[in-house]
């Protein structure tokens, strides 16, 4: 990327330019179809017809139903609408702080948004436990986190059933992207869905951040759990547009026919239009021509191979996650207590910037350095970042530690653990205390008038 001074940037987190900033061939089908026709979709075009075939192709067989929207948010909307009138049921189970979209239904069932606001949980949303097993209640050293955290799902029902409540649907991006870049463990989702379907409800996968080939193994992200995992329904959005407003859900005929049983209309008015099936043909079209996915897996690997190496050099990072190119780098100022380093994930992220990449953090701490690149990220541009990642936790590990030195030599020469005060007067220039929310102060370290006019990278 440039900005207007013509200065490079070189960005890590644009999960919506999917296929590269500006692709020519997306540019061009906008273009060439923008100058023949774009119009209200009440009126038919082979385009939505064709793009509605291309995309149920690369889905199970039983996921043959296409909607199209404007927006991952309207995507999600509809979604919880279909698996409501689907058995007339109304719960919805959620994970903890996942996001699903900015709508008000939408952020009744993202903890991520209610829990920081001043809105109270809706009665009939319920909060499972996100299934991390880094940060979370069943941990890696657990014998079956899969089952553990699936069984938290069954207690809800169970519960929910007892206060005489029915679940329409369990809700889930593939691989959790605003709760700290979770991987589910292998055999939860398939477990989650034995007990929604026993309740009456339905699977809903989250592909808005995490679709198109991005984990490079499978196009979807919900296929890496094994064939035998089908969602219900499945939601898109971002990259399907490369930045153009374009989503879809996708359901089967059985849940189809419920909805339009309703005798309620579905009609987007833009959704689905010639220029937006346009758009999405032609980023279908680079992801198989470029061989995006493959490059997904190839860089993707060598990239958290050379992070990998890095969290043996330093010691503030605690755990390496991810696959393709979704990674995840946990922060933390201790390992064996895994306490969040809040503070310097921000710090970290600003003084990449000026070292011109874009990074951004997340997870409930906002200690989670969130890797999710356009496709055509390069091994080059993995080299990049990791250099310039390397030599700015090289200099706030130095900083820490001479600190330190200065403390234990002036005050405590038998303490051979970092010393709070050091810590905190370190940190003390204008930046968050990590214990305060996270949300309400993001500078971290860099208090200069640059880093604090910077607004907060996100996608």
């Amino acid at each position: 990327m440039f900005d207007e001074k013509g200065e490079q940037y070189l960005d890590c987190i644009n999960n919506v330019a999917h296929v590269g900033h500006c692709h020519p061939e997306v540019v061009k089908a906008a273009q060439k179809q923008m100058e023949l026709l774009n119009t209200n979709s009440r009126f038919l075009h082979d385009n939505i017809v064709e793009y509605a075939k291309r995309l149920s192709a690369t889905l199970p067989d039983r996921l043959s139903v296409c909607y199209f929207t404007n927006s991952g948010s309207e995507a999600n909307d509809l979604a919880l609408r279909l698996a409501r009138q689907f058995r007339g049921h109304q719960d919805v189970i959620t994970l903890d702080h996942a996001y699903h979209g900015h709508l008000s239904s939408l952020i009744e069932i993202s903890p991520y948004k209610f829990q920081k606001g001043k809105d109270v949980k809706k009665e009939f949303v319920h909060v499972a436990p996100a299934p991390d097993t880094y940060r979370g209640k069943y941990r890696e050293d657990h014998t079956d986190p899969a089952s553990a955290y699936a069984d938290e799902v069954k207690k809800i029902i169970d519960e929910a059933h007892n206060s005489g409540r029915k679940i329409a649907a369990f809700i889930a991006e593939s691989m959790q992207s605003c709760g700290g870049q979770i991987i589910p463990p292998a055999g939860y989702f398939q477990k989650v869905a034995e007990y929604v379907h026993g309740a009456g409800g339905v699977f809903i996968a989250d592909e808005v951040q995490v679709g198109f080939g991005r984990v490079g193994t499978h196009f979807w992200s919900f296929q890496m759990f094994g064939e035998d995992f089908v969602p219900d329904i499945v939601t898109m959005g971002k990259p399907m547009g490369n930045g153009h407003p374009v989503a879809c859900v996708v359901t089967t005929k059985e849940i189809a026919e419920a909805f339009s049983s309703s005798g309620m209309e579905y009609f987007n008015t833009y959704g689905g239009n010639p220029v937006s099936s346009a758009v999405g043909l032609a980023i279908l079209d680079v992801i198989e021509n470029e061989d995006l996915q493959g490059n997904a897996t190839r860089v993707g690997n060598y990239l958290t191979k050379l992070l990998n190496k890095q969290k043996a050099k330093h010691t503030l990072i605690g755990d390496i996650r991810g696959i393709g190119l979704f990674i995840g780098i946990d922060l933390v100022k201790d390992h064996q207590e895994r306490t969040p380093a809040t503070a310097e994930a921000q710090h970290i992220i600003y003084k990449m910037k000026e070292k011109r990449v874009l990074l951004s953090a997340d997870g409930p701490y906002r200690n989670v350095l969130k890797i999710k690149p356009p496709m055509c990220f390069t091994e080059e541009d993995a080299q990049f970042m990791v250099d310039q990642l390397d030599e700015i936790l090289t200099g706030l590990e130095e900083a820490v530690g001479a600190k330190t030195e200065s403390v234990i030599s002036e005050n405590t020469p038998c303490r051979t653990k970092m010393p709070e005060e050091a810590h905190s007067e370190l940190l003390s220039d204008g930046s968050p205390d990590p214990k305060e929310n996270p949300s309400q102060k993001r500078n971290g370290l860099c208090t200069d008038k640059h880093s604090l006019l910077s607004k907060r990278l996100k996608t």
